[in-house]
Protein backbone atom coordinates (compact mmCIF):
# COMPACT_ATOMS: atom_id res chain seq x y z
CA UNK A 1 0.00 0.00 0.00
CA UNK A 2 1.28 3.46 -0.36
CA UNK A 3 0.08 6.69 0.50
CA UNK A 4 0.38 9.88 -2.48
CA UNK A 5 0.13 12.93 -1.04
CA UNK A 6 0.32 16.72 -2.82
CA UNK A 7 -2.79 15.74 -5.54
CA UNK A 8 -3.95 18.82 -6.98
CA UNK A 9 -7.74 18.80 -7.96
CA UNK A 10 -9.79 21.56 -9.85
CA UNK A 11 -13.08 22.25 -7.74
CA UNK A 12 -15.00 20.82 -10.50
CA UNK A 13 -13.29 17.41 -9.79
CA UNK A 14 -13.60 17.28 -5.95
CA UNK A 15 -17.07 17.94 -5.28
CA UNK A 16 -17.76 14.26 -3.64
CA UNK A 17 -15.62 11.53 -2.18
CA UNK A 18 -16.16 9.91 -5.70
CA UNK A 19 -14.82 12.25 -7.89
CA UNK A 20 -11.79 12.99 -5.57
CA UNK A 21 -11.17 9.21 -5.89
CA UNK A 22 -11.34 9.65 -9.58
CA UNK A 23 -8.55 12.33 -9.69
CA UNK A 24 -6.49 10.51 -7.02
CA UNK A 25 -6.58 7.25 -8.75
CA UNK A 26 -5.53 9.13 -12.36
CA UNK A 27 -2.84 10.28 -10.34
CA UNK A 28 -1.20 7.26 -9.21
CA UNK A 29 -1.63 5.81 -12.35
CA UNK A 30 0.24 8.76 -13.88
CA UNK A 31 3.21 9.02 -10.74
CA UNK A 32 3.38 4.77 -10.20
CA UNK A 33 3.35 4.03 -14.19
CA UNK A 34 1.34 1.11 -13.61
CA UNK A 35 -1.89 -0.67 -15.04
CA UNK A 36 -5.25 -0.03 -13.85
CA UNK A 37 -5.32 -3.91 -13.30
CA UNK A 38 -2.70 -3.65 -10.53
CA UNK A 39 -4.57 -1.24 -8.17
CA UNK A 40 -7.11 -2.82 -5.96
CA UNK A 41 -8.52 0.00 -4.74
CA UNK A 42 -7.66 3.54 -3.61
CA UNK A 43 -8.92 5.45 -0.58
CA UNK A 44 -9.52 9.35 -0.30
CA UNK A 45 -7.06 9.83 2.92
CA UNK A 46 -7.39 13.83 2.98
CA UNK A 47 -8.49 16.58 1.45
CA UNK A 48 -7.64 20.42 2.36
CA UNK A 49 -8.36 23.72 0.22
CA UNK A 50 -5.20 25.76 -1.39
CA UNK A 51 -6.58 29.39 -1.93
CA UNK A 52 -3.08 31.14 -1.48
CA UNK A 53 -3.58 32.21 -4.64
CA UNK A 54 -7.52 33.51 -5.30
CA UNK A 55 -6.82 32.97 -8.88
CA UNK A 56 -6.41 29.77 -8.42
CA UNK A 57 -8.35 27.66 -5.09
CA UNK A 58 -8.09 24.05 -6.00
CA UNK A 59 -7.85 21.29 -3.80
CA UNK A 60 -5.28 19.22 -2.61
CA UNK A 61 -5.64 15.27 -1.90
CA UNK A 62 -4.04 12.40 -0.17
CA UNK A 63 -4.74 9.11 -0.68
CA UNK A 64 -3.94 5.08 0.17
CA UNK A 65 -3.44 2.97 -2.96
CA UNK A 66 -3.80 -0.46 -1.91
CA UNK A 67 -1.89 -2.40 -4.59
CA UNK A 68 -3.12 -5.61 -5.97
CA UNK A 69 -1.12 -8.99 -4.20
CA UNK A 70 0.65 -9.66 -6.58
CA UNK A 71 2.48 -6.28 -7.48
CA UNK A 72 6.19 -5.81 -5.84
CA UNK A 73 5.88 -2.55 -3.98
CA UNK A 74 8.94 -2.22 -3.24
CA UNK A 75 10.62 -2.87 -7.04
CA UNK A 76 7.67 -0.19 -7.89
CA UNK A 77 9.05 2.25 -5.84
CA UNK A 78 12.64 1.97 -6.39
CA UNK A 79 12.15 2.37 -10.00
CA UNK A 80 9.89 6.40 -9.61
CA UNK A 81 11.56 9.63 -10.67
CA UNK A 82 13.26 11.73 -7.33
CA UNK A 83 10.41 14.12 -8.61
CA UNK A 84 7.86 11.56 -7.74
CA UNK A 85 9.85 9.70 -4.56
CA UNK A 86 9.17 12.55 -2.37
CA UNK A 87 5.09 12.37 -2.59
CA UNK A 88 4.84 8.61 -2.50
CA UNK A 89 5.76 6.23 0.90
CA UNK A 90 4.85 3.05 1.72
CA UNK A 91 2.39 2.69 4.12
CA UNK A 92 2.20 -0.40 6.57
CA UNK A 93 1.02 1.22 10.03
CA UNK A 94 -1.60 -0.54 11.55
CA UNK A 95 -4.51 1.52 12.21
CA UNK A 96 -4.86 2.27 15.93
CA UNK A 97 -7.69 0.22 18.23
CA UNK A 98 -9.26 -0.49 21.16
CA UNK A 99 -7.54 -2.58 24.09
CA UNK A 100 -8.60 -6.37 24.10
CA UNK A 101 -10.98 -7.56 26.66
CA UNK A 102 -8.61 -8.00 29.88
CA UNK A 103 -9.16 -9.96 33.41
CA UNK A 104 -9.51 -8.85 36.00
CA UNK A 105 -9.79 -10.16 39.80
CA UNK A 106 -12.84 -11.47 41.27
CA UNK A 107 -13.55 -8.85 43.27
CA UNK A 108 -12.44 -5.97 41.18
CA UNK A 109 -14.68 -2.99 41.84
CA UNK A 110 -15.73 -1.27 38.61
CA UNK A 111 -14.12 1.68 37.57
CA UNK A 112 -16.06 5.21 37.90
CA UNK A 113 -15.49 7.95 34.56
CA UNK A 114 -17.48 11.12 36.12
CA UNK A 115 -18.33 13.41 33.00
CA UNK A 116 -20.03 12.37 29.65
CA UNK A 117 -18.58 14.82 27.33
CA UNK A 118 -15.90 13.68 24.77
CA UNK A 119 -12.83 12.60 27.26
CA UNK A 120 -15.86 10.66 29.34
CA UNK A 121 -17.53 8.86 26.51
CA UNK A 122 -13.91 7.70 25.00
CA UNK A 123 -12.89 6.82 28.37
CA UNK A 124 -15.78 4.73 29.60
CA UNK A 125 -15.65 3.06 25.88
CA UNK A 126 -12.53 2.26 26.27
CA UNK A 127 -13.18 0.75 29.41
CA UNK A 128 -15.99 -1.27 28.11
CA UNK A 129 -14.52 -2.26 25.29
CA UNK A 130 -12.05 -3.77 27.90
CA UNK A 131 -14.46 -5.59 29.55
CA UNK A 132 -14.24 -3.33 32.51
CA UNK A 133 -18.01 -2.65 32.63
CA UNK A 134 -17.74 1.24 33.56
CA UNK A 135 -19.82 3.49 35.27
CA UNK A 136 -20.35 6.51 33.67
CA UNK A 137 -21.85 9.44 35.33
CA UNK A 138 -23.45 12.80 34.25
CA UNK A 139 -24.64 15.34 36.05
CA UNK A 140 -27.06 16.78 32.99
CA UNK A 141 -29.69 14.69 30.34
CA UNK A 142 -29.49 12.80 28.22
CA UNK A 143 -29.25 14.60 24.15
CA UNK A 144 -33.27 14.64 24.20
CA UNK A 145 -33.65 16.03 27.31
CA UNK A 146 -30.65 18.11 27.23
CA UNK A 147 -32.00 19.77 23.91
CA UNK A 148 -34.72 20.47 25.04
CA UNK A 149 -33.59 22.53 28.42
CA UNK A 150 -31.41 24.23 26.34
CA UNK A 151 -34.10 25.03 23.80
CA UNK A 152 -36.58 25.98 26.86
CA UNK A 153 -33.77 28.47 27.95
CA UNK A 154 -33.49 30.44 24.29
CA UNK A 155 -36.89 30.93 24.45
CA UNK A 156 -37.69 31.94 28.47
CA UNK A 157 -34.70 32.46 30.25
CA UNK A 158 -35.10 29.61 32.39
CA UNK A 159 -31.56 28.01 33.15
CA UNK A 160 -31.40 24.31 34.43
CA UNK A 161 -27.86 24.66 35.87
CA UNK A 162 -27.43 21.23 35.55
CA UNK A 163 -28.35 20.37 32.18
CA UNK A 164 -27.08 23.41 29.29
CA UNK A 165 -24.72 24.03 26.87
CA UNK A 166 -22.30 23.49 29.22
CA UNK A 167 -23.45 20.12 31.04
CA UNK A 168 -25.30 17.00 29.79
CA UNK A 169 -24.53 14.02 27.20
CA UNK A 170 -22.01 15.06 25.17
CA UNK A 171 -20.77 18.27 27.07
CA UNK A 172 -20.27 21.70 25.62
CA UNK A 173 -18.66 20.32 22.18
CA UNK A 174 -22.44 19.00 21.19
CA UNK A 175 -23.67 22.55 21.10
CA UNK A 176 -20.02 24.22 19.50
CA UNK A 177 -20.23 22.55 15.84
CA UNK A 178 -18.28 19.86 16.70
CA UNK A 179 -15.03 20.66 15.11
CA UNK A 180 -12.70 18.01 15.13
CA UNK A 181 -9.50 19.47 13.44
CA UNK A 182 -6.17 19.53 15.72
CA UNK A 183 -3.29 21.00 15.47
CA UNK A 184 -1.72 17.83 17.24
CA UNK A 185 -0.50 14.56 15.57
CA UNK A 186 -1.55 11.34 17.49
CA UNK A 187 -2.12 7.86 16.41
CA UNK A 188 -5.15 7.78 17.88
CA UNK A 189 -7.10 10.22 16.53
CA UNK A 190 -7.63 7.57 13.21
CA UNK A 191 -9.57 5.74 15.65
CA UNK A 192 -11.57 8.35 17.16
CA UNK A 193 -12.35 9.60 13.67
CA UNK A 194 -13.50 5.66 12.63
CA UNK A 195 -15.46 5.29 15.91
CA UNK A 196 -17.41 8.71 15.28
CA UNK A 197 -18.22 7.63 12.06
CA UNK A 198 -19.33 4.18 13.33
CA UNK A 199 -22.13 6.04 15.89
CA UNK A 200 -23.53 8.03 12.74
CA UNK A 201 -21.06 10.55 11.83
CA UNK A 202 -20.63 11.44 8.06
CA UNK A 203 -18.22 10.31 6.15
CA UNK A 204 -15.63 13.14 5.44
CA UNK A 205 -14.44 13.58 8.56
CA UNK A 206 -12.32 10.65 7.55
CA UNK A 207 -10.29 13.51 4.84
CA UNK A 208 -11.72 16.85 5.53
CA UNK A 209 -8.46 18.55 6.43
CA UNK A 210 -11.41 20.52 8.66
CA UNK A 211 -13.43 17.78 9.69
CA UNK A 212 -16.47 18.94 11.77
CA UNK A 213 -19.63 17.03 12.29
CA UNK A 214 -22.14 19.48 13.38
CA UNK A 215 -24.58 20.57 16.53
CA UNK A 216 -27.97 18.82 14.43
CA UNK A 217 -26.10 15.59 13.74
CA UNK A 218 -23.57 15.43 17.31
CA UNK A 219 -26.80 14.65 19.84
CA UNK A 220 -27.43 11.17 17.92
CA UNK A 221 -23.86 10.37 17.32
CA UNK A 222 -22.94 10.58 21.15
CA UNK A 223 -26.30 8.61 21.87
CA UNK A 224 -24.87 6.18 20.21
CA UNK A 225 -21.91 5.98 21.66
CA UNK A 226 -23.55 5.36 25.20
CA UNK A 227 -25.57 2.66 23.11
CA UNK A 228 -22.44 0.70 22.48
CA UNK A 229 -20.90 1.29 26.19
CA UNK A 230 -23.99 -0.19 27.58
CA UNK A 231 -23.86 -2.78 25.09
CA UNK A 232 -20.36 -3.96 26.24
CA UNK A 233 -21.73 -3.69 29.78
CA UNK A 234 -21.10 -0.32 30.97
CA UNK A 235 -23.67 1.60 33.12
CA UNK A 236 -24.96 4.98 32.25
CA UNK A 237 -26.48 7.19 34.64
CA UNK A 238 -27.58 10.43 33.67
CA UNK A 239 -28.51 13.28 36.22
CA UNK A 240 -26.17 12.12 38.63
CA UNK A 241 -24.38 15.13 40.19
CA UNK A 242 -20.96 14.20 41.68
CA UNK A 243 -20.88 16.06 45.40
CA UNK A 244 -17.83 14.37 46.78
CA UNK A 245 -14.91 12.26 46.66
CA UNK A 246 -14.78 9.70 49.61
CA UNK A 247 -11.12 9.06 50.64
CA UNK A 248 -9.32 6.80 52.54
CA UNK A 249 -7.52 6.58 55.41
CA UNK A 250 -3.94 7.02 53.20
CA UNK A 251 -5.90 9.68 50.95
CA UNK A 252 -6.38 7.31 47.98
CA UNK A 253 -9.84 6.59 46.16
CA UNK A 254 -12.71 4.63 48.44
CA UNK A 255 -15.69 6.07 46.40
CA UNK A 256 -17.85 9.33 45.50
CA UNK A 257 -21.06 10.63 47.18
CA UNK A 258 -23.44 12.22 44.27
CA UNK A 259 -27.17 13.39 44.08
CA UNK A 260 -29.31 11.74 41.37
CA UNK A 261 -32.97 11.27 40.57
CA UNK A 262 -33.26 9.87 43.55
CA UNK A 263 -32.01 11.39 46.18
CA UNK A 264 -27.72 11.06 47.71
CA UNK A 265 -25.87 7.88 48.18
CA UNK A 266 -23.07 6.83 47.09
CA UNK A 267 -20.61 4.65 44.75
CA UNK A 268 -17.61 2.40 46.16
CA UNK A 269 -14.97 2.70 43.95
CA UNK A 270 -11.05 2.82 44.21
CA UNK A 271 -10.82 4.04 40.24
CA UNK A 272 -12.13 7.09 39.02
CA UNK A 273 -11.37 8.34 35.56
CA UNK A 274 -12.60 12.46 36.57
CA UNK A 275 -13.56 14.30 32.86
CA UNK A 276 -16.03 16.82 34.66
CA UNK A 277 -15.32 19.47 31.67
CA UNK A 278 -13.98 23.16 32.01
CA UNK A 279 -17.18 24.67 33.55
CA UNK A 280 -17.87 22.28 36.69
CA UNK A 281 -16.69 24.95 39.16
CA UNK A 282 -18.07 22.81 41.70
CA UNK A 283 -16.02 20.26 41.30
CA UNK A 284 -13.17 22.12 41.44
CA UNK A 285 -14.04 24.10 44.83
CA UNK A 286 -14.36 20.56 45.80
CA UNK A 287 -11.13 19.14 45.22
CA UNK A 288 -9.19 21.99 46.88
CA UNK A 289 -11.46 21.66 50.42
CA UNK A 290 -10.34 17.80 49.76
CA UNK A 291 -6.54 19.37 49.39
CA UNK A 292 -6.34 17.56 46.09
CA UNK A 293 -3.52 18.81 44.26
CA UNK A 294 -4.53 22.09 42.00
CA UNK A 295 -2.76 24.36 39.71
CA UNK A 296 -3.53 27.92 37.96
CA UNK A 297 -2.94 27.49 34.21
CA UNK A 298 -2.89 29.90 31.36
CA UNK A 299 -6.55 29.91 29.85
CA UNK A 300 -8.32 33.00 27.46
CA UNK A 301 -11.47 35.23 27.20
CA UNK A 302 -12.81 37.72 25.27
CA UNK A 303 -15.74 38.31 22.77
CA UNK A 304 -17.76 36.11 20.00
CA UNK A 305 -16.96 38.31 16.78
CA UNK A 306 -19.88 38.07 14.09
CA UNK A 307 -19.25 39.29 10.19
CA UNK A 308 -21.33 38.04 7.57
CA UNK A 309 -20.22 34.58 6.09
CA UNK A 310 -20.28 35.88 2.63
CA UNK A 311 -17.61 38.76 3.23
CA UNK A 312 -15.49 36.47 4.85
CA UNK A 313 -15.89 34.00 1.51
CA UNK A 314 -15.11 36.40 -0.82
CA UNK A 315 -11.78 37.78 1.69
CA UNK A 316 -10.87 34.18 1.28
CA UNK A 317 -11.72 32.57 -2.05
CA UNK A 318 -11.74 35.41 -4.18
CA UNK A 319 -13.87 34.43 -7.64
CA UNK A 320 -14.18 31.23 -6.32
CA UNK A 321 -16.07 32.80 -3.22
CA UNK A 322 -19.82 30.85 -3.18
CA UNK A 323 -18.44 27.26 -5.13
CA UNK A 324 -20.82 24.63 -3.88
CA UNK A 325 -17.64 22.37 -3.57
CA UNK A 326 -15.89 24.48 -1.34
CA UNK A 327 -18.93 25.63 1.16
CA UNK A 328 -18.51 28.36 4.20
CA UNK A 329 -15.17 29.41 4.69
CA UNK A 330 -13.37 29.05 8.38
CA UNK A 331 -10.24 30.83 9.57
CA UNK A 332 -8.29 30.79 11.98
CA UNK A 333 -6.19 34.18 12.83
CA UNK A 334 -3.43 35.35 15.63
CA UNK A 335 -2.26 38.85 15.95
CA UNK A 336 1.48 39.69 18.01
CA UNK A 337 1.11 42.84 19.92
CA UNK A 338 4.67 44.92 20.74
CA UNK A 339 3.68 44.23 25.12
CA UNK A 340 4.16 40.33 24.42
CA UNK A 341 0.24 39.49 24.23
CA UNK A 342 -1.77 37.78 21.50
CA UNK A 343 -5.25 38.38 20.42
CA UNK A 344 -6.45 34.98 18.57
CA UNK A 345 -9.78 33.33 17.04
CA UNK A 346 -11.28 29.88 18.62
CA UNK A 347 -13.72 28.10 17.63
CA UNK A 348 -14.96 29.56 14.24
CA UNK A 349 -17.64 28.82 13.35
CA UNK A 350 -18.27 28.77 9.98
CA UNK A 351 -22.18 29.75 8.52
CA UNK A 352 -23.29 29.63 12.45
CA UNK A 353 -24.88 31.39 15.35
CA UNK A 354 -23.79 32.41 19.14
CA UNK A 355 -24.91 30.22 21.57
CA UNK A 356 -26.27 31.02 25.02
CA UNK A 357 -23.74 29.04 26.90
CA UNK A 358 -24.65 30.13 30.67
CA UNK A 359 -24.41 27.64 33.48
CA UNK A 360 -24.97 29.26 36.55
CA UNK A 361 -27.40 31.66 37.61
CA UNK A 362 -26.62 35.67 37.31
CA UNK A 363 -23.81 35.05 34.79
CA UNK A 364 -23.87 35.40 30.43
CA UNK A 365 -21.79 33.54 28.92
CA UNK A 366 -21.52 32.92 25.08
CA UNK A 367 -19.97 30.34 22.28
CA UNK A 368 -20.35 29.44 19.04
CA UNK A 369 -22.47 26.86 17.35
CA UNK A 370 -23.13 25.60 13.35
CA UNK A 371 -25.16 22.75 11.99
CA UNK A 372 -23.67 20.33 9.73
CA UNK A 373 -24.54 22.63 6.31
CA UNK A 374 -22.79 25.64 7.48
CA UNK A 375 -25.52 27.66 5.85
CA UNK A 376 -26.29 30.74 7.98
CA UNK A 377 -26.15 33.69 7.24
CA UNK A 378 -23.08 35.25 9.78
CA UNK A 379 -20.04 33.76 10.60
CA UNK A 380 -19.05 33.81 13.83
CA UNK A 381 -15.71 33.18 16.63
CA UNK A 382 -14.00 33.36 19.55
CA UNK A 383 -11.74 36.22 19.88
CA UNK A 384 -9.28 35.41 22.61
CA UNK A 385 -6.77 37.30 25.32
CA UNK A 386 -4.34 34.76 27.25
CA UNK A 387 -4.71 35.16 30.81
CA UNK A 388 -1.56 34.10 32.67
CA UNK A 389 -1.35 33.22 36.52
CA UNK A 390 0.61 35.90 36.80
CA UNK A 391 -2.39 38.27 35.71
CA UNK A 392 -4.18 37.06 38.73
CA UNK A 393 -3.70 37.63 42.01
CA UNK A 394 -2.31 36.22 45.42
CA UNK A 395 -1.62 32.23 44.57
CA UNK A 396 -5.06 30.70 45.03
CA UNK A 397 -5.30 27.82 42.38
CA UNK A 398 -9.14 29.10 41.96
CA UNK A 399 -8.43 32.73 41.60
CA UNK A 400 -9.29 32.49 37.71
CA UNK A 401 -12.59 30.60 38.21
CA UNK A 402 -13.48 33.89 40.51
CA UNK A 403 -12.27 35.71 37.67
CA UNK A 404 -14.30 34.62 35.00
CA UNK A 405 -17.12 34.26 37.61
CA UNK A 406 -16.86 38.11 38.31
CA UNK A 407 -17.17 38.80 34.09
CA UNK A 408 -19.86 36.59 33.93
CA UNK A 409 -22.06 38.13 36.31
CA UNK A 410 -20.59 41.60 35.11
CA UNK A 411 -22.18 40.85 31.18
CA UNK A 412 -25.37 39.67 33.03
CA UNK A 413 -25.89 43.23 34.53
CA UNK A 414 -24.23 45.43 31.76
CA UNK A 415 -26.80 43.11 29.58
CA UNK A 416 -30.01 44.30 31.43
CA UNK A 417 -30.83 40.66 33.15
CA UNK A 418 -32.55 38.16 31.71
CA UNK A 419 -29.68 36.46 30.72
CA UNK A 420 -29.52 38.92 27.00
CA UNK A 421 -25.87 39.87 26.28
CA UNK A 422 -24.22 43.30 25.95
CA UNK A 423 -23.04 43.87 22.25
CA UNK A 424 -21.19 46.89 20.34
CA UNK A 425 -20.10 47.17 17.15
CA UNK A 426 -16.09 46.51 15.77
CA UNK A 427 -15.89 50.31 14.88
CA UNK A 428 -17.70 51.31 18.10
CA UNK A 429 -15.63 49.32 20.35
CA UNK A 430 -12.29 50.79 18.42
CA UNK A 431 -13.90 54.26 19.22
CA UNK A 432 -14.49 54.13 22.37
CA UNK A 433 -18.30 54.77 21.70
CA UNK A 434 -21.38 53.13 22.85
CA UNK A 435 -23.37 51.18 19.95
CA UNK A 436 -26.60 51.83 19.61
CA UNK A 437 -27.78 49.17 17.46
CA UNK A 438 -26.79 47.00 14.31
CA UNK A 439 -25.26 47.76 11.04
CA UNK A 440 -25.22 44.83 8.19
CA UNK A 441 -24.27 42.15 10.78
CA UNK A 442 -27.55 41.31 12.86
CA UNK A 443 -26.26 39.34 16.10
CA UNK A 444 -27.22 35.98 16.29
CA UNK A 445 -27.56 35.15 20.08
CA UNK A 446 -30.55 33.97 21.17
CA UNK A 447 -31.90 35.52 24.31
CA UNK A 448 -31.31 38.88 22.36
CA UNK A 449 -28.71 41.73 22.71
CA UNK A 450 -28.01 45.18 24.79
CA UNK A 451 -26.42 47.36 22.73
CA UNK A 452 -23.80 49.77 24.42
CA UNK A 453 -20.39 49.21 25.68
CA UNK A 454 -18.54 46.11 26.32
CA UNK A 455 -15.63 46.91 28.38
CA UNK A 456 -17.00 46.83 31.79
CA UNK A 457 -17.13 42.81 31.11
CA UNK A 458 -13.55 42.12 30.27
CA UNK A 459 -10.32 42.31 32.28
CA UNK A 460 -9.14 45.47 31.29
CA UNK A 461 -6.07 44.49 29.68
CA UNK A 462 -8.17 41.88 27.66
CA UNK A 463 -10.20 45.03 26.13
CA UNK A 464 -6.81 47.02 25.23
CA UNK A 465 -5.43 43.70 23.55
CA UNK A 466 -8.30 43.20 21.28
CA UNK A 467 -8.33 47.45 20.12
CA UNK A 468 -5.01 46.79 19.83
CA UNK A 469 -5.00 43.32 17.66
CA UNK A 470 -8.51 43.83 15.50
CA UNK A 471 -7.00 46.09 13.09
CA UNK A 472 -4.05 44.09 13.11
CA UNK A 473 -6.08 40.69 12.31
CA UNK A 474 -7.78 43.00 9.61
CA UNK A 475 -4.21 43.30 7.51
CA UNK A 476 -4.57 39.51 7.40
CA UNK A 477 -8.45 39.11 6.33
CA UNK A 478 -9.87 42.08 4.13
CA UNK A 479 -12.70 43.28 5.95
CA UNK A 480 -12.44 41.49 9.44
CA UNK A 481 -12.19 44.96 11.10
CA UNK A 482 -15.57 46.10 9.59
CA UNK A 483 -16.57 48.62 11.54
CA UNK A 484 -20.34 46.82 11.42
CA UNK A 485 -18.94 43.47 12.40
CA UNK A 486 -20.74 42.46 15.88
CA UNK A 487 -19.15 41.43 19.02
CA UNK A 488 -20.95 40.15 22.05
CA UNK A 489 -19.65 39.44 25.36
CA UNK A 490 -18.77 37.20 27.12
CA UNK A 491 -16.63 34.45 25.88
CA UNK A 492 -15.19 33.12 28.83
CA UNK A 493 -15.27 29.36 28.76
CA UNK A 494 -12.44 28.37 25.87
CA UNK A 495 -10.46 26.71 28.40
CA UNK A 496 -9.89 25.50 31.91
CA UNK A 497 -8.18 28.25 34.38
CA UNK A 498 -6.97 25.38 36.21
CA UNK A 499 -4.65 22.12 36.11
CA UNK A 500 -4.57 19.23 38.26
CA UNK A 501 -1.83 18.11 38.11
CA UNK A 502 -0.78 14.17 37.09
CA UNK A 503 1.97 11.49 37.20
CA UNK A 504 3.17 11.71 33.47
CA UNK A 505 2.93 8.17 32.73
CA UNK A 506 0.52 6.72 34.67
CA UNK A 507 -2.32 9.85 34.35
CA UNK A 508 -2.66 9.39 38.03
CA UNK A 509 -3.22 12.62 40.34
CA UNK A 510 0.45 13.63 42.50
CA UNK A 511 -1.71 13.91 45.40
CA UNK A 512 -4.54 11.35 45.08
CA UNK A 513 -4.24 7.72 44.46
CA UNK A 514 -6.41 5.96 42.05
CA UNK A 515 -8.17 9.31 40.57
CA UNK A 516 -7.36 10.40 37.21
CA UNK A 517 -7.81 13.37 36.00
CA UNK A 518 -8.96 13.99 31.99
CA UNK A 519 -9.92 16.06 29.56
CA UNK A 520 -10.41 19.93 29.08
CA UNK A 521 -11.85 20.45 33.25
CA UNK A 522 -8.26 18.84 34.11
CA UNK A 523 -6.31 21.56 31.59
CA UNK A 524 -5.14 18.51 29.64
CA UNK A 525 -7.10 18.59 26.83
CA UNK A 526 -8.42 21.73 24.10
CA UNK A 527 -10.94 20.85 21.59
CA UNK A 528 -13.10 17.49 20.66
CA UNK A 529 -10.40 15.43 19.41
CA UNK A 530 -7.83 16.24 22.12
CA UNK A 531 -10.36 15.68 24.81
CA UNK A 532 -11.70 11.91 22.96
CA UNK A 533 -7.70 10.96 23.00
CA UNK A 534 -7.15 12.16 26.55
CA UNK A 535 -9.53 9.62 27.53
CA UNK A 536 -8.75 6.65 25.71
CA UNK A 537 -5.16 7.46 27.55
CA UNK A 538 -6.35 7.37 30.53
CA UNK A 539 -8.41 4.69 30.36
CA UNK A 540 -5.61 2.90 28.90
CA UNK A 541 -3.73 3.42 31.98
CA UNK A 542 -5.89 2.48 34.25
CA UNK A 543 -6.44 -1.47 32.32
CA UNK A 544 -2.82 -1.18 32.13
CA UNK A 545 -3.47 -0.99 36.32
CA UNK A 546 -5.98 -3.86 36.25
CA UNK A 547 -3.43 -5.75 34.77
CA UNK A 548 -1.00 -5.65 36.97
CA UNK A 549 -2.99 -5.86 40.19
CA UNK A 550 -4.65 -9.31 38.71
CA UNK A 551 -1.27 -10.83 37.61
Amino acid sequence: MFEITQIPCRLVDGGDERSCIEACTREALGILRCRRADIERVELRRKSIDARKKSNVHFTLSALVHMAPEVDEADLLSHLPDRDRKRVRQDVADAPSFSNPVQAGPNEDRPVVVGAGCAGLFAALTLAEAGLRPILLERGDDAARRGEAVGRFNATGALDTDSNIQFGLGGAGTFSDGKLNTGTKNPLHRLVLNTLVQAGAPRDILWDAKPHIGSDILPDVVTELVARIERLGGTVRFRSHVTGLLLDDGGAIAGLALDGPDGGGSITATRIILACGHSARDVFEMLADLDVALQRKTFAMGVRIEHLQADIDRALYGAAAGHPALGAAPYSLVAHLPNGRSVFSFCMCPGGEVVAAASEEGGVVTNGASLHARDGRNANAALLVNITPEDLPGDDPLEGVRLQRACERAAFRIGGGDYRAPAQLVGDFLARRPSTGPGRVEPTYPRGVTWGTIDDALPPHVSKALREGIPLLGRKIHGYNDPEAVLTAIESRSSSPITIPRDRQTCISVSTPGLYPCGEGAGYAGGIMSAATDGIRCAQSLIASTIRDFR
